[in-house]
């Protein structure tokens, strides 16, 4: 056998083994399996709207929440959901009504969106895998996010990708503004509110404590993938918080880890751990990994948690708020109305005495109650939702008048 052909018999069979790990149960959930839906190959998408979700099951976290108001858009707009994993494809089409398609290749979505009507891309997250999406000019692209917050990664260069970016309110348009260079946030964020607040404010009936104590939950965030966005306080704060309050008796403690929390850093795990194995051992306490957020909240008299979403979503409650500070020296902790008005825990304080206090007084309930349009619009149940459609409906006939601009001017698409 010459050496040519002892390369290319080596490279069939490296591709063969690659093709047979995608299709076995071994292969890590964090690496999108990229085994394409064979039958929807070169067939156009009806839709004209599409997301694209290159991530793997363990971030399904970020699309979850967008259901209802992404199922209410289908009712005048249908839309398509586009993966790079057939895993996570098949997690969202057990849980919803959507048309999900499992593309593998750049290719193959060039092909498919050659022959369709598509006319907005959305997205819920920075991967970037994206930028498979992104590069079609025929689209508007929006970058909706899947939470608000005062997290650095909420003031990403990586907005400038996308034409316009879906917020919650004003707050963060100033964010964008004062903390983005050369990106102009009042003429490319579009104020819609939090539409997956609009389903977290059903009815829900409180699960009291059977002693009567009052409810703190604990819903950290995750280590974060560089320092510069470690919010996280599961290794710092964590094992020490839970066991005070545990070990003081006068509370029922809730502990709701984050999907992620010690992918990328063993500390995160083991920490996380130690806090499980500490109310489980506890009776009265609970861990909430299978409970949804709102039934979460609707159970807790008081919330800690670190710099994120959840601090935000937690506002129309009008219960306490603690928020951890970050030890990480890097951790990008901007200055914010949030951050200005709520106590924040440092490493090793006393937790318990703080959160009598709060729950007692809960001396920033006023200035909390101030902050509710600014972060989050109208918090009205279904309010948002409503301008998420208006939205897409508009950024549509915006794309719809460029387009026919681009073609008088005798532009091509792609």
């Amino acid at each position: 056998m010459t050496p040519k052909a002892r390369v290319g018999l080596g490279r069939r069979l490296q591709l063969w083994a690659i093709a047979r790990a995608r299709r076995s149960r071994f292969l890590p959930v964090g690496i999108p399996d990229k085994l394409a839906d064979e039958h929807r190959l070169g067939v156009p998408f009806s839709q004209q709207i599409m997301l694209f979700f290159a991530t793997v099951q363990d971030s399904l976290y970020q699309l979850r929440p967008w259901y209802p108001a992404l199922s209410t858009l289908t009712e005048t707009h249908p839309i398509v959901l586009v993966f790079k994993d057939s895993r996570t494809a098949h997690s969202v089409r057990a849980e919803t009504d959507f048309d999900c398609v499992t593309i593998a290749k750049y290719g193959q979505l060039d092909a498919i969106l050659a022959k369709s009507g598509v006319k907005l891309a959305l997205y819920v997250n920075h991967d970037p895998l994206n930028f498979e999406a992104l590069r079609f000019t025929s689209m508007t692209h929006v970058y909706m996010g899947h939470g608000d917050s005062d997290k650095g990664v909420s003031v990403s260069n990586q907005i400038k990708a996308y034409d316009f970016c879906f917020v919650a309110g004003q707050g963060a348009v100033d964010r964008t503004s004062n903390q983005v260079m050369l990106y102009d946030g009042p003429a490319r964020c579009v104020i819609i509110g939090q539409p997956q607040l609009d389903a977290d404010q059903r009815d829900l009936l409180p699960s009291r404590d059977p002693q009567g104590r009052p409810t703190v939950l604990y819903a950290p965030t995750w280590e974060g993938a560089q320092p510069s966005v470690s919010y996280g306080s599961v290794e710092s704060h964590g094992v020490a918080l839970v066991r005070a309050l545990v070990d003081c008796g006068a509370y029922r403690v809730i502990y709701r880890p984050h999907p992620l929390s010690g992918v990328h850093n063993g500390g995160f795990a083991s920490a996380d751990a130690k806090i499980r194995a500490i109310v489980k051992a506890a009776p009265g306490h609970r861990i909430d990994t299978a409970n949804s957020l709102p039934e979460s909240f609707a159970d807790a008299d008081l919330l800690i948690c670190d710099v994120s979403a959840v601090s935000l979503n937690w506002l129309p409650s009008g219960k306490p708020l603690i928020v951890t500070k970050p030890t990480v020296a890097a951790s990008n902790l901007a200055e914010s109305r949030l951050m200005e008005t709520v106590p924040l825990l440092e490493r090793n304080a006393d937790v318990v005495s703080l959160v009598r206090t709060q729950l007692d007084d809960d001396p920033s309930k006023d200035a909390r109650g101030a902050l509710i349009e600014y972060y989050l619009s109208d918090p009205t149940p279904g309010v948002a939702t409503g301008k998420f459609v208006d939205a897409c409906t508009r950024v549509m006939e915006t794309r719809d008048r460029e387009w026919a601009a681009l073609h008088a001017r005798g532009a091509v698409g792609p």
